[in-house]
């Protein structure tokens, strides 16, 4: 069962209630804007007490549904999005590569590691549980992607042309280069072929498996 402490229910209620309505249910410490010189101590304890959920340092998320942060994970691919969300602001960061392949179905298992569009660069990958986040720097403003669903709420992730485009365009990023190419082939009947091209036109570069790809889904119609 869940445990706030009596002393300052009300402030550690309220707290929780700040973060669970931030975007992705996740926040940063620097962000929370409480009163007192204990918030430390106070977020330690709602991780103590099941209330809350350290993603990473400084970073903390409330479970869904009233679940226990001590006997509850979210999946890589919706911890990594929360953590660059808190970081880069709401409808800032896109779900790409091997973890939009996965949001797809592409790739049926957990896997771990997966990839992160982000605005700015700099930021070394992190370490999740026994999983790894990429945050690879974009133009999020060319890449083709739409608000899904995810465990902590919507987010942006890739489109399936845009994440196949991806794929086989930089397959070795995240770090499994044979997973990718693998989940390439899988993803090719959520392929539209119009919408293949329209990507293909705006990319800064191509390659020739996807240009074969076009060509094969115009083929195929």
């Amino acid at each position: 069962m869940l445990t706030l402490s009596e002393r300052g229910e009300m402030k550690d209620l309220e707290l929780v209630r700040t973060i669970a309505s931030a975007p992705l249910r996740t926040m940063r410490f620097r962000d929370l804007q409480t009163a007192g010189t204990n918030t430390w101590r106070q977020l330690d304890s709602l991780v103590s007490g099941g209330a809350l959920l350290r993603l990473a340092h400084g970073i903390y998320t409330v479970p869904p549904d009233g679940r226990d942060a001590r006997r509850w994970q979210p999946g890589l691919e919706s911890a990594g999005l929360a953590i660059a969300t808190a970081r880069h602001g709401e409808r800032r960061t896109i779900l790409m590569g091997i973890g939009a392949a996965r949001h797809w179905g592409a790739i049926p298992r957990a896997i771990g590691t997966t990839v992160i569009a982000v605005p700015t660069a700099g930021h070394h990958p992190l370490t999740i549980g026994s999983g790894t986040v990429h945050f690879v720097q974009r133009d999020l403003d060319l890449v083709d992607a739409a608000l899904e669903e995810t465990e902590l709420g919507r987010a942006l992730v890739t489109t399936p042309e845009q994440t196949h485009v991806d794929l086989l365009m930089r397959p070795a990023q995240g770090g499994d280069r044979d997973t990718s190419l693998t989940a390439a082939e899988t993803l090719r009947p959520q392929l539209d072929p119009d919408e293949y091209a329209q990507i293909i036109r705006t990319a800064p570069r191509t390659n020739t498996a996807i240009r074969r790809t076009l060509d094969e889904l115009r083929a195929s119609r």
